[in-house]
Order: C-alpha cells, then sequence, then structure tokens
C-alpha cells in the first residue's frame, strides 16, 4: 500500500501537465496528522486548486477513501 504523501503525488502530477516541476513532501506531527507540502509553480497551484476549491476538494475526497482514519492537511508553497 503506498503511503499518503505518495498517493497525493500520483494524483496531483496526473491531472498538471508539468508533471516535473511539481513535487509532494510529507511529514507527521505529534497528534498523528499528516502535514503535505505540494510544492509547484504558480500557475499550476491554481489549476490544483481549480475553480471555487472544486478540484482539490475532489482530491481530498480521494485521499479520504484511499486512507481512511488517517488525518491530513493539504499545504502549497509556489516555486
Amino acid at each position: 500500500m503506498n503511503s499518503i504523501d505518495q498517493t497525493l503525488e500520483y494524483i496531483v502530477k496526473a491531472i498538471t501537465p508539468e508533471a516535473d516541476s511539481v513535487s509532494v513532501t510529507g511529514s507527521q506531527d505529534e497528534n498523528e496528522c499528516f502535514n503535505l507540502t505540494v510544492s509547484a509553480p504558480q500557475q499550476l497551484v491554481g489549476q490544483i486548486i481549480g475553480k471555487n476549491g472544486r478540484v482539490i476538494k475532489s482530491i481530498r475526497t480521494l485521499l479520504g477513501i484511499a486512507h481512511p482514519n488517517t488525518h491530513f492537511l493539504i499545504q502549497f508553497q509556489e516555486i
């Protein structure tokens, strides 16, 4: 089974045209919550978030289904 950061990276790279410029890092805090950081250029961050946040909401739903009982927070960092 893939880890949650590998799953997020797979999904994000599949929906962006410049997959090489996107990276995902993950860390777990003391409360067992995963902090996932997506690093991408500014124009790709907008594409990943989508209009009115629809794409990122769908990504969160997919991660919740793939990794039930796992708490996570997705953050963005522009390159």
